[in-house]
């Protein structure tokens, strides 16, 4: 779940630091958006530019949901995004938390991310306030960032890429509400429709079942062929192992029981 110019946003992630980063090939850091998994856009048929992304960035793209706004990032979110990544519940399935250094130098790779690609991993803010439902009262506010829940290209090499990623990392508080999934539909419709692409995948520790929960309820399928060793992470490293889950969009269509593009 990238930049035609530089390492990928979560490959170069600082989470990866003191990680072994024996890294592929980097032909995705200049492919074409049109070799990712068969693109169905119009513009595909035009590869001759490799370093240049066929999708260009539109002005301040947003998708909503009934809770959720998923937009542009801003420099408001560095903080509450530092608060999130250096908390463990967060990371408990990456390598290690972010300081706020490092956490500031991934949204800023995030943000290059929208600027060469014109998709990526979207600021999710709450459009509606969320109650307490045990004691009825207000637990978070309306214009609230509680995250991220987006699309990336990753840049390291193996059997199923290149691939665009679907994935999401919310703040603890905001868990078990269903936000996620709401977040990620609405991202798989996007990336289906408007940027039309043919297939997605999502991958993450085994361990991590509530990220898991979430790719199955996206209707996402998983193989036990498909699961690998992540490359930037060292041989025996107690995270290394991943699954790995698909949703291709004619699945998805058939799901929402219809046969159009969505």
């Amino acid at each position: 779940m990238r930049d035609a110019a530089r390492p990928s946003v979560q490959d170069e992630n600082p989470k990866y630091q003191g990680a072994s980063k024996t890294r592929g090939s980097r032909r995705m850091q200049h492919a074409n958006i049109a070799t990712v998994h068969g693109a169905r856009h119009p513009a595909d048929a035009d590869v001759s530019a490799p370093s240049r992304p066929v999708l260009k960035m539109r002005n301040a793209i947003r998708l909503q949901t009934e809770r959720l706004l998923l937009r542009e990032w801003r420099a408001s979110d560095r903080a509450p995004f530092s608060r999130m990544n250096a908390d463990p519940r967060v990371t408990e399935f990456l390598p290690s938390t972010l300081s706020r250094a490092e956490s500031d130098a991934l949204a800023e790779r995030i943000e290059a991310h929208f600027r060469e690609r014109g998709f990526g991993l979207y600021a999710a803010e709450l459009r509606k306030e969320l109650r307490d439902e045990a004691r009825g009262d207000k637990c978070a506010s309306t214009g609230q960032f509680i995250g991220w829940i987006g699309l990336s290209v990753p840049g390291f090499e193996a059997h199923f890429t290149p691939c665009v990623e679907i994935g999401w990392r919310l703040a603890a508080d905001y868990w078990g509400r269903g936000l996620a999934t709401e977040g990620a539909h609405e991202v798989a419709k996007h990336a289906f429709g408007e940027l039309a692409f043919d297939e997605l995948v999502s991958f993450t520790v085994a361990a991590n079942v509530r990220s898991t929960r979430v790719m199955q309820k996206l209707g996402m399928t998983h193989n036990p062929t498909d699961d690998f060793d992540h490359p930037l992470l060292p041989p025996g490293h107690p995270l290394g192992r991943h699954v790995l889950y698909r949703l291709r969009h004619d699945e998805m269509a058939r799901l929402r029981g219809h046969d159009r593009p969505l």
